[in-house]
């Protein structure tokens, strides 16, 4: 905040550019508009090589974790969007993306090194291999439960160091199904959830506060709508110190803040029924990581 209040001293201003509103991933899975620009933005920090317009939207991606000190348990999670600093809330965010970008917003290049690239050619004595499959396998490797224990110290005072696996391609390939569910999210398929409606409310898809039942199979969506059905497995997937569908239900919720008294509404005027959707497509995206993560060959 410290950038802000220079601001405000010096009584400097802004010109809106309407190019600048963008959208960024402000908790896993729960996406904010924001205004990406300096002055309205404390720290813009990285983010301007990494997501410096929309169009890097459509072809970059980064693989967000905890910076050095985090104090939940490891987790890492892809995205295509501008991410917060504090993602889980908790934990400071260190990104790597595929792609950076210059100042002026073009010239792209891949942000692994030749040097790295090399060393995987030599190590698996492929030439096939290339600069996307080691951001892939990277990002495979981050999420194998055995890495995440052995180096779990590791992991909370530096940021991770990736090993050689035996199966390559094994994880590449694991990276990128997980990268392809994690970053687009929004187009999944959804979990066929039992949908109960009370028929003497009138048919509402707006959100105040969801809960979720003792026996976590249950949530309550409003006075006109509970779903049910839940799978338990659900909950094995887990970013910082929530699941994914618990990330879900925290933060698509109306608040108001207390000393501004601004009223924080999720809700979609555009697309009443956005939050309700998602709750299947974050449970199909759940199931389907824990899958996947639990075939990973051993490193």
């Amino acid at each position: 905040m410290l950038n802000l209040k220079r601001h405000f001293r010096n009584c400097d201003t802004f010109t809106f550019e309407e190019n600048k509103l963008r959208a960024g991933l402000y908790r896993p899975f729960c996406k904010k508009r924001m205004y990406f620009a300096d002055i309205i933005v404390d720290e813009l920090g990285s983010n301007q090589k990494i997501f410096p317009n929309v169009h890097a939207e459509s072809e970059n991606q980064a693989i967000c974790v905890p910076n050095v000190g985090g104090r939940s348990q490891f987790w890492c999670i892809g995205t295509n969007t501008i991410p917060n600093y504090t993602l889980t809330s908790i934990d400071a965010t260190q990104c790597f993306p595929l792609y950076i970008y210059d100042e002026d917003e073009g010239n792209r290049r891949e942000n692994i090194a030749d040097w790295s690239l090399t060393q995987f050619q030599k190590h698996y004595k492929d030439k096939q291999i290339l600069k996307p499959d080691i951001f892939h396998y990277v990002y495979a490797v981050l999420h194998h439960h055995k890495y995440r224990e052995k180096y779990a110290t590791n992991l909370k005072r530096e940021l991770p160091r990736i090993p050689f696996a035996p199966d390559f391609w094994a994880f590449a390939k694991a990276g990128k199904k997980l990268a392809d569910f994690h970053v687009n999210y929004e187009k999944q398929a959804e979990y066929p959830l039992k949908w109960l409606e009370d028929k003497d409310a009138k048919v509402d898809y707006r959100v105040e506060g969801m809960t979720l039942s003792k026996d976590k199979t249950q949530i309550r969506y409003n006075d006109f709508l509970t779903l049910t059905g839940i799978p338990p497995e659900v909950f094995e997937y887990r970013l910082g110190n929530r699941s994914a569908l618990d990330w879900i239900i925290d933060q698509y919720r109306v608040s108001i803040d207390k000393r501004s008294g601004i009223t924080n509404d999720p809700n979609n005027l555009d697309d009443p029924q956005y939050i309700v959707h998602l709750i299947g497509k974050v449970i199909t995206v759940s199931l389907e990581t824990m899958k996947i993560i639990k075939v990973l060959p051993e490193l």
